[in-house]
This record gives C-alpha cells, sequence and structure tokens, in this order.
C-alpha cells in the first residue's frame, strides 16, 4: 500500500526544498540493488518512485516550482531516464524538450561527444539544429555519479551556442564527487546519498 503523499507548498518559489519527512518518503520509495551494472556498483533504482502517482507527481511539481521564472527556453534530457522527468518539467513551464542521446540514436544531423563513464565510456550526441543561439537550457537527468554524462552534455549544450542555466537531478551519490566537475551553473539534487 502506498503511503500518503506528503504536503509541499504550492508557492513557485526557487528556495522551495522537501522536507525531511518528503525525503524519507521518497528515499524511501527509490531501490538499493547491489551489484548492478557490474559488481561493486550499488545501483539506486527509481522505478519504485515512477510506480507511486503521488512520488512523480510530487518530484515533477517540485522542479517544476523551483524553475519557474527562471527565464528557460529549453529543457534537455539524458537517455534515457532524463527523458521521463524532463519532458513533463518542459510541459509544466512551458518551455521546448530537447533530447541527448546514445550514438546513432538521432535520425537528423548530429553532434557528438565521448565520455567516461563510472564503468566504461559511451558516446552522447544531440541535433545540431537542437537549440537558438542564447538559449538557456536546463539539464535534467535521474542521477548525478561522477558527473561524466552531465559534464559531456554540457559540452554538447555550449558548442551549439545555448548557455546551461542549470542541472537538475532526482539522486546525488555526493560520495562520487560528480558536483566537483560540473563547475558553473547551478546545481540542484532533490535527494542527496
Amino acid at each position: 500500500m502506498t503511503q500518503p503523499m506528503p504536503t509541499i507548498p504550492a508557492t513557485p518559489d526557487q528556495t522551495v526544498a522537501p522536507t525531511a519527512e518528503q525525503t524519507a518518503w521518497l528515499k524511501g520509495l527509490i531501490r538499493n540493488v547491489p551489484d548492478f551494472p557490474q559488481p561493486g556498483i550499488l545501483f539506486r533504482d527509481i522505478t519504485p518512485l515512477l510506480r507511486d502517482a503521488a512520488a512523480l507527481r510530487f518530484v515533477i511539481d517540485t522542479l517544476a516550482n523551483r524553475y519557474r521564472g527562471a527565464g528557460l527556453d529549453q529543457i534537455v534530457g539524458i537517455e534515457s531516464r532524463g527523458f521521463i522527468f524532463g519532458a513533463p518539467l518542459a510541459y509544466a513551464l512551458g518551455v521546448g524538450f530537447t533530447l541527448v542521446r546514445k550514438q546513432g540514436k538521432l535520425p537528423a544531423e548530429v553532434m557528438s561527444v565521448e565520455y567516461s563513464l563510472e564503468y566504461g565510456t559511451n558516446i552522447l550526441e544531440i541535433h545540431k539544429d537542437a537549440f537558438q543561439l542564447g538559449q538557456r537550457a536546463l539539464i535534467v537527468d535521474d542521477l548525478l555519479a561522477t558527473g561524466g554524462t552531465t559534464a559531456a552534455t554540457m559540452q554538447l549544450v555550449t558548442a551549439l551556442g545555448a548557455q546551461v542555466a542549470g542541472l537538475a537531478f532526482i539522486v546525488e551519490l555526493a560520495a562520487l564527487g560528480g558536483r566537483a566537475h560540473l563547475a558553473g551553473p547551478d546545481i540542484f539534487s532533490l535527494l542527496t546519498y
């Protein structure tokens, strides 16, 4: 049975942060999966949170309250869980949504960047026509770990002439130090481990 949703102020105020009760509620909906995707990794699985309608609404409403009035033009979602949070956030804020995908998934002309993960390397791509010059973009993903994926996304966004106005995550793994590699924009994490 789902626990009732703790209340959050409805005021669109960038200083609104979850209370201790709300944080405990959300963390209770995140499953720990040891040794995934490889031995030694503790994976924070957000799928139980996504199944809970009240929790999903709470997350999107909290992000929308924080970024309403921030002068954003685009939300950038990082494949694939960044899409889950980024698209409804873009809708709530009345701005566009841009995809950053793994190599070979976008159909038109792309810009690419290779980056390191905590367990390998990968290539991210974005459509070359994703932004108009000077647009302000908020990058959204489910998790901040070492910061490699986000840093690569920032590189793509700025190379196309847009400004990274902020970074938003549902979960931050503070011990991995990703925040230290992302100097510049405002960084917001809903939950920190």
